[in-house]
């Protein structure tokens, strides 16, 4: 009997005890009668949130009263959404209300795939000026190795000395000390795509002493796709240090339900033997990017003013024709992602005389103005005052769902906040994807598909976005964590943004919190600037 009570009471000495009722505590916020996913993958249980201080305090019957209280009944509480492709950085500065984003549920982004928008000795004092000024969401940035390259070598297709590696290398750590998050590429745009392998291992064993994590736009995402996730492995896994592929995509016809699964299993593969290797996607079928990248790399070197000089030239145009049906080393051919010029639409002309053209595909101009279609394309890039941009249809819905059922896939817009409410994002592209990229995971792939279950979309929103980029203390609803939260209506949750109408914001989305401040309330944003800089594992202070 002795013995009895002894076990009994080693093994209620290690159970938590009851927290008793705080029938006194006044919080600065309570949730109540929500379903509340935790952001780890599991059901929903039905609770009350308590949040003091910016981090959620207690989640369960709460006695207390809140300072302001919100009811949730009939809807979901979970933790704040987290794009890890974001392109808000240079805009933040300007408009650090950032609607658009919070509009859709993303309380924390992740930016840099062209690099931080100052060089690596000013990320410092960038990342206080945002926190200065006041910023709506959290935000951190990755700094591009391509800004320490053209710091050192220019613009041009060259390999560096040793001596300018050596430069090109210190420009990272000064970069990784001052809080970026790792090192990113963009291998499709020159002059990031006059770099080579091995080039970027030296580079990436630099981000990687630091915590950092290597992202890349990699080398081709059409019939080289394994090829190009193989490189990105090969970095990580040589440079010592994570890998994450940034909107992974199949964008060739003809490899349509294959090439997906087939970079799905290298993806695998690799992390079986202990690369740390995993990817995000936007959930469309067409991107977004330069109408210049249908334009082969060679032609890019020295800067954009060589490429103006060339374009001019009735001999390089013709050249330039032949290798966009033939393919040119060291250059993914998008048009031919795209399908040819019929997939691809006019965004932004950045020419008021060209306007008229936006909204129509590249042939149909052609055929309006009785020119070939890569005239027309060259055209349009050199009257633009600013970057001329398109939207290519590359993609299918079937890829999109295999690569969502990847447990190591999260979500990441490729958008940035737009510089004022109902306008194109930062970069001057008008995409769906700014205004409903989150919303439409729930509205389309969980409730119209039922691709996902809600609680594994919410999971690839949160913990394991926050987790995958070393991002403590959020992403989940626990006491101790920081409270970002949406509250949102499942049956109502909507994208409302498409290809036609792309500034349209999301509807069934009730409130925002960042740091446990409301910033979205009933669909409108209440003006607080709570947001915080997420710094990277190897910031010195």
């Amino acid at each position: 009997m002795k013995k009895i009570f002894l076990i009994f009471l080693i093994t209620f000495s290690f159970l938590p005890l009851p927290v008793p009722a705080q029938d006194g505590e006044i919080y600065d916020i309570v949730i109540r009668n929500g379903r509340v996913l935790d952001g780890a993958g599991n059901p929903w249980i039905l609770a009350d949130v308590a949040i003091n201080g910016g981090k959620f305090v207690r989640i369960g019957r709460i006695e207390g009263k809140g300072k302001r209280e919100i009811d949730a009944k009939g809807k979901y509480v979970s933790p704040g959404w987290i794009d890890v492709m974001d392109q808000s950085g240079y805009v933040l500065p300007q408009n650090g209300l950032a609607e658009n984003k919070l509009m859709m549920g993303v309380t924390t982004a992740i930016g840099g795939e062209g690099g931080t928008p100052v060089s690596a000795d000013k990320i410092a004092d960038y990342f206080a000026d945002l926190e200065k000024k006041g910023i709506s969401i959290n935000f951190g940035s990755y700094y591009s190795e391509t800004q320490a390259r053209v710091a050192i070598l220019g613009q041009n297709d060259v390999a560096p000395t040793p001596e300018q590696l050596e430069k090109m290398k210190a420009l990272m750590e000064t970069a990784m000390k001052n809080g970026a998050m790792g090192m990113t590429t963009a291998l499709i745009y020159p002059p990031s795509s006059y770099t080579k392998t091995n080039e970027l291992i030296e580079m990436a064993k630099v981000a990687g002493k630091f915590g950092g994590i290597y992202a890349s736009h990699i080398r081709g995402e059409g019939k080289e796709l394994v090829q190009s996730v193989e490189e990105a492995i090969e970095i990580g896994e040589k440079g010592g240090l994570p890998v994450e592929i940034f909107h992974l995509k199949a964008a060739f016809q003809p490899g349509w339900g294959t090439l997906m699964k087939a970079a799905g299993e290298k993806i695998e593969a690799a992390r079986n033997r202990g690369v740390d290797v995993a990817a995000d996607l936007y959930l469309y079928t067409a991107g977004g990017t330069g109408l210049e990248a249908t334009i082969p790399s060679w032609a890019f070197e020295g800067g954009k003013e060589k490429l103006l000089e060339r374009l001019k030239d009735p001999k390089i145009r013709e050249r330039l024709k032949n290798e966009q049906k033939t393919g040119s080393p060291g250059w993914w051919n998008i048009l031919e992602a795209a399908g040819g010029w019929d997939g691809i639409i006019l965004a932004n002309a950045q020419n008021k005389d060209n306007t008229k053209f936006q909204g129509k595909s590249i042939s149909a101009i052609a055929k309006e103005l009785k020119k070939e279609p890569a005239d027309v394309a060259f055209d349009l890039v050199a009257q633009g005052t600013g970057r001329v941009y398109a939207i290519y249809f590359m993609m299918s819905e079937q890829d999109i769902e295999t690569a969502l059922k990847f447990p190591w896939t999260s979500i990441g817009s490729d958008a940035g906040a737009a510089l004022k409410p109902s306008e194109g994002d930062a970069i001057g592209l008008s995409h769906p994807r700014a205004y409903g990229n989150f919303p439409r995971l729930i509205a389309k792939y969980v409730r119209e598909r039922q691709v996902l279950t809600l609680p594994e979309a919410i999971r690839k929103m949160t913990s394991w976005a926050a987790t995958r980029h070393r991002i403590s203390g959020r992403g989940v609803i626990k006491a101790g964590a920081w409270a970002d939260v949406v509250i949102f209506d499942f049956d109502k949750i909507q994208d409302n943004a498409t290809y036609e109408k792309p500034l349209l914001s999301p509807t069934g989305i009730d409130y925002v919190l960042v740091n446990g401040q409301v910033v979205i309330e009933n669909g409108k944003h209440t003006g607080l600037r709570p947001g915080k800089v997420i710094y990277g594992q190897g910031y010195q202070k």
